[in-house]
């Protein structure tokens, strides 16, 4: 399952992260992380089973955590099918087939939201 975890400004100096990994024995596939001095957020696979275990690590430490369930949704009258969200999308949920038409792939997503911001139609939603 895909994971968000946001990492406060008051915890960011310290490795939840790696802790958290230690402590549970839980390998992280992290597809996304934006970490700067004042804030961390990362996207996260982890697998079903394993999920109460980690989260309870990583909270136990400060950082919150939220389940991904819930995907990008494209509103087809409003979409245009210009490709912006194509050129953006950093796990190829969005594609032209052989007839130029926009495909989605919405099992990909891992709702970072950079196609939302770069749709110049607001045809992207999150979970709707």
């Amino acid at each position: 399952m895909k994971i968000k975890i946001c990492i406060p400004t008051e915890r960011i100096h310290n490795p939840i992260i790696s802790e958290s990994i230690i402590e549970t024995g839980i390998l992280l596939n992290i597809m996304v992380a934006n970490i700067d001095s004042t804030y961390g957020e990362l996207i996260a696979d982890v697998k079903d089973s394993r999920f109460d275990k980690i989260k309870n690590a990583l909270e136990s430490r400060g950082a919150i955590v939220a389940i991904l369930d819930r995907p990008i949704h494209r509103d087809e009258e409003e979409c245009v099918e210009c490709g912006a969200c194509i050129s953006v999308c950093p796990m190829n949920v969005y594609a032209f087939d052989e007839d130029w038409s926009l495909c989605v792939d919405e099992k990909k997503c891992i709702q970072c939201g950079m196609c939302i911001k770069m749709c110049p139609h607001g045809a992207l939603k999150l979970g709707e």
